[in-house]
């Protein structure tokens, strides 16, 4: 489980399919911190198990492996050495919850459609597919790359979301332009309700 609360940026080391998945190596500091293989990392937004990890001077490589379905279904798939990554460790049972509770598992992908400058902060607007948009509602809550975001407006299509200059410089959101992917994932509350909505509608 995790927050939505950005720790840092990572950088990708190294992009390789293998026999049995698809290896993703990234650079990172604070998040290596107390790290252990086995443990879970979110990677823009992406609940990963670390594979392996490697201590240089001034950062740590942390390896993962990705099956088929987390390739398919994540922006990670168009990762390139160089491209930053957004980073959090799982929350800790007595951690406190700066975002909203974010299980890792994305929804799917959406498309920048706007992605501009307004005032001190940054406009950003994404298409997101059925499955996602029936869970977004205004003034809700958003993981977009992992990051914890009050939904602003809503359309039928698309949703947009403002960002805080903190935001923009501490994330991965200044790498992105407009037709890029991000990864989506709707609120948890919202999934549930609706899951005992339709249980009770059928039982009536």
């Amino acid at each position: 489980m995790f927050t939505g609360i950005v720790e840092e940026t990572g950088v990708v080391e190294t992009v390789q399919p293998s026999a049995r998945s698809i290896q993703l190596v990234a650079r990172a500091r604070v998040c290596a911190r107390g790290l252990k293989m086995g443990d879970s990392l979110a990677v823009n937004g992406c609940c990963l198990t670390v594979a392996r990890r490697v201590s240089r001077s001034k950062h740590t490589l942390i390896q993962f492996d990705l099956l088929r379905e987390t390739w398919d279904r994540t922006n990670l798939r168009f990762a390139r050495a160089g491209s930053l990554v957004n980073l959090e460790r799982a929350l800790p049972a007595n951690g406190r919850v700066g975002g909203h509770f974010v299980t890792g598992h994305i929804d799917a992908t959406g498309k920048i459609t706007r992605w501009e400058r307004a005032g001190p902060d940054h406009v950003l607007e994404i298409a997101a597919p059925p499955e996602v948009m029936r869970h977004i509602v205004f003034k809700g809550s958003i993981a977009v790359d992992g990051i914890s975001l009050t939904v602003a407006a809503v359309a039928p299509r698309s949703f947009r979301v403002w960002i805080i200059p903190h935001t923009y410089e501490a994330t991965a959101l200044r790498e992105r332009r407009i037709g890029g992917a991000v990864n989506l994932e709707a609120d948890l509350l919202g999934k549930y309700v609706e899951k005992f909505l339709a249980a009770r509608k059928r039982r009536v």
